[in-house]
């Protein structure tokens, strides 16, 4: 049974973190930084995930279905590019407005 401690992540943004280590090109721990998880449960998604996709028949691009999941996969980078850049921008909100409610 896990601790009460540890946070639930749903499959999709399971599927969305690794696909942003993938496609960005930083580490698992910048990746983890920003968005706010531990690197270590980042880590383990990604090397779970690749696993999985090397033990499914056909889960490649030269598979059935090749094309499908080249569109989704596009797709998905796209999004997590403009999240990545949403995240950002929110960041930078909050420091922000944290300065002016100092003064």
């Amino acid at each position: 049974m896990g601790s009460k401690y540890t946070k639930r992540y749903s499959d999709e943004y399971k599927r969305d973190a690794i696909e942003l280590v993938r496609s960005s090109g930083r580490t698992v721990t910048e990746v983890a930084r920003e968005l706010g998880i531990s690197s270590e449960s980042l880590r383990g998604w990604v090397k779970k995930d690749r696993s999985a996709q090397e033990t499914e028949p056909g889960a490649g691009p030269s598979g059935p279905g090749g094309d499908a999941r080249d569109e989704e996969l596009k797709r998905l980078r796209k999004l997590t590019a403009e999240q990545a850049k949403t995240i950002e921008i929110l960041k930078e909100a909050t420091a922000f407005f944290a300065k002016e409610s100092d003064r």
